[in-house]
Parts: C-alpha cells; sequence; structure tokens
C-alpha cells in the first residue's frame, strides 16, 4: 500500500483528508514569542479575526526534516511506499525538508520507498495533487502511479486567487514577479497566479464582480478545450463569496468535481481576509 504526505499549506479540507488517510504536516506561525502549529495551535476563525489587527505580520516557516520523519513514521505503519507532496519550492523549503528526511529515512525506516514531488503550484492545486494522488492509491494504485497522478494535476493545474490588496503578500515577501503591482492597487482588486512556481500578476480591476468575470475568462484561456474540470474554491474568511464563485464557475464550465476550502493560517497570512481564489485542472480523459 502506498500512503500520502503533505502539509498544511495544501489547505484540504480536513474531513476529506481523514477519508483519504493523508497524513498532514504542519507548518509553522511564529507570532510574537509564540510558535504555533498550523490548524493544531491555531484555528482559522480565531487567527483570521486577529489578523487585520496586527501591526507586524507574523512569520511563517515550513517543516523541518524531523517533522517530515516523523510523518514517514506514521506513515510506514500502514504503507511499504510514500509519496510525499509539497508546495512549490520556490516559495517554500518544504520541499527540501522532505527530501532530507528521505534520505534520513533510508537508515530510520528500511524498505520503505519514498518520493518526493516539487508541485511547483500552492493553495489547493497543491492539495489536488495530493488528494488525486491518495485515491489512486486508496483503489492500490502502485508507487510510479501515485506519483503520477500527483504530477498529472501539477501539471496541468492553475491558480488564480484575487484579494482587497497586496498588502500581505508584500509584507510578507511572498509578491514574486507581482512586484511592480503594490503601489498602484490601493482602489484595485489584483488578480494574481502561480507560473513555473513563482506569483506572477494576471491583472487589475475595479471592483469584485469583475474579478470573478476575469477570472472565468482567465480560466477560459487555460482550458482552450474546455475540457471537464476538477475545482475548488479557496477563501480567507469569506464563505459567501467562495459560494458566489462557485456558482459562476458551475455555470461557465462542465465540473466534475468542486470543493470550497478555506486556507491554512500560514497561507493566509500572505493573502489576508477577502481572498477568493480558483484552482482547477482537467479531467483527464478515458
Amino acid at each position: 500500500m502506498i500512503a500520502v504526505v503533505t502539509d498544511t499549506c495544501a489547505s484540504i479540507p480536513p474531513d476529506l483528508a481523514e477519508s483519504l488517510q493523508i497524513e498532514i504536516v504542519p507548518y509553522y506561525l511564529h507570532r510574537g514569542q509564540e510558535t504555533l502549529r498550523d490548524l493544531v495551535d491555531v484555528t482559522h476563525d480565531e487567527f483570521f479575526q486577529w489578523l487585520p489587527t496586527a501591526e507586524v505580520l507574523p512569520t511563517t516557516a515550513n517543516p523541518g526534516p524531523g517533522d517530515y520523519l516523523t510523518s514517514f513514521s506514521n506513515a510506514a505503519q500502514r504503507a511499504d511506499g510514500i509519496v510525499t507532496i509539497t508546495m512549490t519550492s520556490k516559495g517554500s523549503g518544504a520541499y527540501q525538508s522532505a527530501y532530507v528526511a528521505r534520505e534520513m529515512a533510508k537508515t530510520a525506516l528500511p524498505g520503505i520507498s519514498i518520493e518526493v514531488i516539487d508541485t511547483l503550484q500552492v493553495s489547493m492545486v497543491h492539495g489536488w495533487a495530493a488528494i488525486e494522488a491518495a485515491r489512486a492509491a486508496q483503489v492500490g494504485a502502485d508507487l510510479e502511479e501515485v506519483v503520477a497522478a500527483a504530477r498529472y494535476v501539477s501539471g496541468t493545474g492553475y491558480m488564480i486567487q484575487t484579494a482587497d490588496t497586496l498588502k500581505y503578500l508584500y509584507m510578507g515577501g511572498r509578491i514574486g514577479r507581482a512586484q511592480h503591482l503594490v503601489g498602484t492597487l490601493l482602489n484595485v482588486k489584483p488578480l494574481i497566479g502561480m507560473e513555473e512556481g513563482t506569483i506572477v500578476a494576471l491583472g487589475q480591476v475595479r471592483t469584485r464582480s469583475r474579478a470573478y468575470a476575469k477570472m472565468i475568462e482567465l480560466m477560459r484561456d487555460r482550458n482552450p478545450t474546455q475540457a471537464p474540470i476538477k475545482i475548488a474554491i479557496t477563501h480567507v474568511a469569506v464563505p459567501e463569496q467562495a459560494e458566489l464563485l462557485l456558482g459562476m464557475v458551475k455555470q461557465a464550465f462542465d465540473c466534475r468535481e468542486t470543493l470550497i476550502s478555506q486556507l491554512s493560517p500560514v497561507l493566509g497570512v500572505h493573502s489576508g481576509p477577502g481572498m477568493v481564489g480558483v484552482n482547477f485542472f482537467p479531467v483527464p480523459s478515458t
């Protein structure tokens, strides 16, 4: 049997992660003198109510090799192979930590085959990669097949987000190639995406409704064959907006599966309350 390991930044709905037996490794938040484990010591509601009041943003840190080795040990109790799926290595050190843990596991967990995948993605595209890999594992796929499922989503998936401001992304140092937008966004809604593992600017509009319409347009551009899709709407403390955007997407596309998920605090600290995003990939033809 193959086990899937990922981390809290994948932002997979907890009940789904549990049903798929996905091992979740927490990131860390450093808030003042506190060190908090993402989604273990801090909840979505508590954190996102507090965040707008912060004068200094908390810093974040990826799991260390020891954190991954602990999860590998847990997974090895029920599996002889492990596929570890991380967010983009260009925005986090999680991939490197997991890779180091894999080397450590050669001694600590002999006989367990471990693969580490850098999705070059973020948010629920990263999450979808873990979900689809875990689903493949549950129906008996071998290590190579589980890896292939994760790589398919990583290679075909796309994330688009809009927010009320780029302030949080800028303050957290995660602005990527969208840096040039910062000074112009006092009264507009930015749109950002992920390309080659780095945050990029996709445009800016004046209102949230226009942002959603632009997101639909960008989705069509990245799915020119109009293939059926699986989509997750992500948000930070605005569930009603997530529902609204999902309704628009379902009218525009053949959606074979839909999810709504709130970003984990470690990701949400960089986008801030009010963020809404689409995370989708084309369903492979059979």
